[in-house]
């Protein structure tokens, strides 16, 4: 029976729905701000969020030259984010123990990350980092892994060489990811993805992790992700998918190297590099008295210490040249020094082993160019802890006291 009434497309009733809770944020921000100045200002929503995702980090930006410290405001919680350094520090340092992931942040990442260093809190969280502060302090871990990375540095420069000399386009940034997954990889399992040179079963864990990644990351600025997870569409069943392959490719790896080290084979199949990889020293460190070997600790510990290596890894070198290209005389200092702490070589595999661990101690302007690169374009330019008690934190720059209740901290 036909009516006066247009119809309406679901995605317009999906607009609308949220335009009136966008509404209804502001009109409640505004009758508890009158009673309450002592909270930061309000900026917007988390659907602004949404607007603004492919330029998520100039978004935040623009809003810090307007306030140093804002809230989001977002259904049912408040999301607060500051640069005042001061309270920067006050979260960080000074009472670091009164922030942690909580149980959002949790909520949001465990079903990629588990329960990893990225995700737990308290106890659980002290224990991962005693396990991997030892480790890495260890000098076998130390000599290994520059070895990793002195070889994967060398089959960047063949392919960046070769692509020069054809005069072939690279996407460099790319080719930087691969490298450094395969070196973190490398350090953490033992076993090379060899991405680089486009190994068909790495490539496709690598994209899997990075979707998932990506997919993870959507969930902050998504209200409805837990519907969508719910009814397993769009990128929550995206993400479904990409773990299945993460998990699949990370306990087959893990079991192997189990099986390896209690038969006694280690280092002898034909995939393992070096029984100085960190899966091989958690998985000593970690099996119980009875020989049991819990595979879910070890896939949540590894696949953590995999992803806090590459992407701030790659990122970084990444901005690095990308300023090197910008001050070639930079560039070419950086070079000088590079050639008086190497061996003089036409080969690029002999100078890579010649820049050992004490050849690059005296490498001080590489040191300070990456160092002023990484304060130029940090790795990590968000953090997010949440409050665990009631707290105070001084704003310098707002000139008076706000206090934190049940926030989100970013």
């Amino acid at each position: 029976m036909a009516t006066g009434m247009p119809e309406c497309s679901p995605a317009l009733l999906v607009a609308a729905g949220l335009a009136v809770l966008a509404i209804c944020s502001y009109l409640a921000a505004i009758v508890v701000g009158r009673g309450a100045a002592r909270y930061p200002p309000v900026a917007g929503t988390v659907f602004h969020q949404v607007y603004h995702l492919r330029r998520l980090h100039d978004y935040y930006t623009d809003l810090f030259r307007e306030h140093a410290t804002f809230r989001l405001l977002a259904p049912g919680r408040r999301q607060i984010y500051t640069s005042d350094t001061a309270v920067v520090e006050y979260i960080l340092r000074t009472n670091f123990a009164n922030y942690g992931k909580g149980a959002s942040n949790y909520d949001k990442t465990s079903d990629l990350f588990g329960d990893g260093i990225f995700t737990a809190d308290g106890d659980k969280w002290r224990q991962h980092r005693k396990i991997a502060s030892y480790d890495f302090s260890a000098r076998a871990l130390r000599d290994f892994s520059g070895g990793v990375f002195n070889r994967d540095a060398a089959k960047l420069a063949h392919i960046v060489s070769g692509n020069a000399a054809a005069k072939q386009p690279m996407d460099f940034q790319d080719l930087l990811m691969k490298a450094t997954m395969d070196s973190i990889f490398t350090i953490a399992v033992g076993v090379d993805l060899d991405t680089l040179s486009g190994s068909e079963e790495g490539s496709r864990f690598a994209a899997a992790l990075d979707d998932a990644s990506e997919f993870t990351l959507l969930r902050f600025v998504n209200a409805f992700w837990k519907v969508s997870r719910f009814l397993n569409v769009g990128a929550e069943a995206a993400l479904r998918r990409r773990i299945e392959v993460v998990d699949e490719f990370m306990y087959k790896r893990i079991r192997a190297r189990a099986e390896e080290i209690s038969d006694g084979d280690i280092g002898k199949a034909h995939d393992t590099v070096s029984k100085d990889d960190l899966l091989s020293r958690f998985i000593q460190a970690t099996t119980s008295d009875a020989g049991e070997v819990d595979y879910k600790h070890l896939r949540d510990m590894i696949l953590n210490i995999v992803m806090a290596g590459k992407d701030p890894t790659a990122g970084a070198l990444a901005w690095f040249l990308y300023m090197m290209c910008k001050h070639p005389e930079v560039q070419e200092k950086i070079s000088e020094e590079a050639a008086d702490a190497g061996e003089a070589t036409s080969s690029i595999d002999d100078f890579s082993r010649s820049l050992t661990e004490e050849a690059l101690n005296k490498m001080h302007y590489l040191h300070a160019a990456l160092t002023e690169t990484l304060r130029l374009y940090p790795s990590l330019p968000l953090v997010s802890p949440s409050i665990y008690l009631e707290s105070t934190a001084h704003s310098k720059l707002a000139g008076i006291p706000w206090k934190i209740i049940t926030a989100d901290f970013f």
